[in-house]
């Protein structure tokens, strides 16, 4: 019987002592390497302003571990490729965790202590799973190599949109042969591992010890059997084991230390991006400090150190890209080309040993690593970057930090401006008096309470588009009578409501923003009510999430998710049901902002709606284009709208009578979309709370006093 502890590898087997110390001269000089890249790469996060990330750092880590661990993040909206590199990730760390043990008992454990354990059944176990292990990297790193080189998808394809052919930085080949030089070295690392365990059994095929166990290194074992057959013979496995032994740990030991200086180090980058990412990102944006002289990010160490780690973290994935509605219908923006020009310009800038003068560290222009205004302006904010990005990379604060000091610097559309100086001055988008704001209510047979002089139970925050744009006039007046229906005691600000500023802030005029915020704090504040309601998506989010900033922490809902809750607790009857075939659009700022997703579909299914998804939902809706200040903001002549790509995706949904919305903006958009994308006559877009009101029987006393029942759906 074959004594445990021979059934082992024994390291350096036959070698030289002078070829060990040489190989371990090399190991070391790959851990130098290593080292002294991490130290460039914390140096240049360290030139990064400050950043507030570090609070529940244990559990931001067991997060990030979760989320590594269940790949989530990487198989939404492609399994093949988040799989393929779960095979990668899951066989590298088991790789590295066998080359761990074994350091640990042959350098530490048994020369300090004596102790050993790398024999007998652990030793067969180990090898069967590093096999299995190193044979599902193998298959991850092929498919990935196939996806590249035959698939086509434009997602990989790293031509700029905002560049020239024949600009400097437009074709970004380098990031190809970046890729395939870790794609290939990497394999061999793999593939070499295998051919060296098959030669040494092929070598030691008349030791027992060795030979009578091959099947626990299954692929190594297969080898060997072909490698016998094809005529090697014990005495030329052993004549070649050197060569390739030296082959194999000479590219292991430059992969270790290429780490820090490649896409390899996304290994680490990746993961400390997951554990950092805010909670919060994008719906709260961040406040500019009084101590900072200029507003936004106008040179590169504006960014904070989180922003730079951000910048690392990219893997060139493509997903943001092909989720960005600027992208998709032809803008000069991709959120993907964004992160690589800075990290382009932090790598030049940062990585030095002396920082370059400040006008060399400008982040705004056409040179390369810089970032063109057209680019920044846009971007709608729409999140869909940030929501399907796998490593947590936080595109649409930047931008908006970026923009900052654009405004900041006067250089934005002249309509835009214009607008920010009418809503400046009158509280408003619409340049309409204060005193017109609640207008809209006037033909109501039945008084609003002014919330800011009798109590309310619900606060109705009405929004500027709401208020004053007449098609939303009509729905605004519907949802009035809706909740008198229900027997709600609410009221408005009236007069003293102002815009609540979200789109204001993702423009970048932070000034402007916190003028607006803190009137709308201390005019809530002077209220007395126990919550407030809006109809506005915009309103809800920033009311919800950024307010608290400034002070004002109040209980908001959507106007959805109060009328589920009214119908289904009966204080609003359906008189009748509707049998429309209709599909849904989920607002960014309701959806991907505040995951309100259920509470608009729980509600068309009750009306008796046959609702149909369009192949972009939920978090993966796409933006009607009015977004992040775009609504105010002309688009330029010759390339589509978002409102009308999302009108040719909703057309494609056959025998469709109604395309549901639930936001003022989304309604203006869509509407001017229907007609100018030639799906007029074809369906209807409509707001949700009219189909609500034509299932609704309101009783209405006239002015004469006479009671008729009148029924909106006539």
């Amino acid at each position: 019987m074959t004594d445990p502890t021979q059934i082992t590898r024994i390291l350096f087997q036959d070698f030289d002592p002078k070829a060990i110390y040489l190989f371990y001269a090399f190991g070391y000089l790959a851990i130098a390497i290593f080292i002294h890249g991490c130290y460039v790469q914390v140096r240049k996060y360290r030139r990064g302003k400050p950043d507030e990330s570090w609070n529940q750092i244990f559990k931001r880590f067991w997060d990030m571990v979760k989320t590594m661990a269940s790949h989530r993040t990487l198989v939404r909206r492609d399994k093949k490729a988040g799989r393929a590199h779960g095979l990668i990730f899951f066989g590298f760390v088991l790789l590295f965790i066998g080359t761990a043990t074994i350091t640990l008992e042959y350098d530490i454990l048994e020369p300090l202590f004596g102790v050993r354990f790398w024999y007998g059944n652990f030793y067969l176990l180990f090898s069967l799973v590093l096999d299995v292990a190193g044979f599902g990297v193998i298959a991850g790193l092929l498919y990935m190599m196939y996806r590249r080189k035959w698939m086509h998808l434009p997602k990989l394809d790293y031509k700029r949109v905002d560049r020239q052919v024949g600009d400097p930085d437009y074709d970004r080949s380098g990031y190809r042969r970046e890729d395939w030089g870790f794609l290939w070295s990497f394999i061999l690392i793999g593939v070499t591992g295998f051919i060296l365990e098959a030669t040494r059994l092929v070598w030691l095929s008349e030791t027992p010890s060795v030979w009578d166990h091959r099947f626990w290194s299954p692929v190594g074992a297969i080898l060997a059997h072909m490698m016998a057959g094809l005529g090697m013979t014990a005495e030329g496995a052993g004549a070649f084991r050197p060569y390739l032994w030296w082959f194999h740990g000479l590219l292991s030991l430059t992969f270790i230390a290429c780490i820090p200086y490649t896409k390899i180090k996304h290994i680490f980058t990746a993961a400390a991006s997951l554990m950092f990412k805010s909670p919060l990102v994008g719906r709260r944006l961040p406040i500019i400090p009084v101590e900072q002289a200029n507003a936004g990010y106008k040179t590169i160490t504006d960014l904070t150190w989180k922003n730079l780690l951000h910048l690392d973290a990219c893997t060139k994935c493509g997903r943001c890209q092909e989720a960005c509605p600027a992208n998709a219908v032809g803008a000069p923006l991709s959120p993907r080309d964004v992160i690589l020009s800075l990290r382009e310009f932090a790598n030049k800038t940062l990585n030095a040993k002396e920082l370059p003068a400040e006008a060399e560290l400008d982040i705004h222009g056409k040179s390369p690593g810089q970032v063109m205004q057209e680019t920044l302006w846009s971007c709608r904010t729409c999140l869909a970057c940030v929501e399907i990005c796998p490593v947590a990379v936080e595109h649409v604060p930047i931008i908006v930090q970026m923009r900052r000091n654009l405004v900041e610097a006067g250089e934005m559309e002249p309509i835009l401006e214009k607008t920010l100086q009418t809503i400046h001055k009158t509280g408003n988008s619409f340049g309409e008096s204060k005193r017109k704001r609640a207008a809209w209510a006037k033909d109501l047979p039945f008084e609003i309470k002014d919330a800011r002089a009798e109590p309310v139970d619900i606060l109705w925050f009405v929004g500027d588009y709401a208020s004053f744009d007449p098609r939303n006039q009509k729905v605004t007046r519907s949802f009035a009578k809706l909740l008198n229906k229900a027997g709600i005691n609410f009221g408005l600000l009236f007069e003293a409501e102002m815009n609540a500023g979200n789109d204001i802030r993702r423009v970048g005029e932070e000034g402007l923003y916190e003028h607006l915020a803190t009137s709308n704090i201390g005019t809530l504040q002077s209220c007395d009510f126990k919550s407030i309601v809006t109809t506005d998506p915009h309103s809800f989010n920033t009311i919800r999430n950024e307010y608290p900033d400034f002070g004002g922490e109040f209980e908001i809902n959507h106007y959805t998710t109060l009328v589920k809750q009214l119908i289904e607790s009966g204080q609003i009857t359906l008189k009748k049901k509707l049998d429309y075939r209709v599909t849904f659009h989920d607002p960014c700022h309701l959806g991907r902002y505040n995951k309100g997703y259920d509470a608009p579909r729980d509600v068309i299914k009750l009306l008796g709606c046959e609702l149909v998804e369009m192949g972009r939902n939920r978090d993966n809706s796409f933006c009607c284009g009015a977004g992040g200040g775009r609504i105010w903001i002309p688009d330029p002549v010759g390339i589509e709208k978002p409102s009308a790509n999302r009108m040719r995706e909703a057309g494609q949904i056959e025998g469709l009578d109604v395309f549901i919305v639930s936001c003022p903006k989304d309604l203006t958009m869509f509407e001017d979309a229907l007609k100018t994308s030639g799906f007029e006559g074809q369906f209807v877009v409509r707001e949700l709370i009219e189909l609500i009101d034509e299932c609704i029987e309101y009783d209405v006393v006239d002015i004469t006093g006479v009671a008729e029942v009148i029924s909106t759906s006539e």
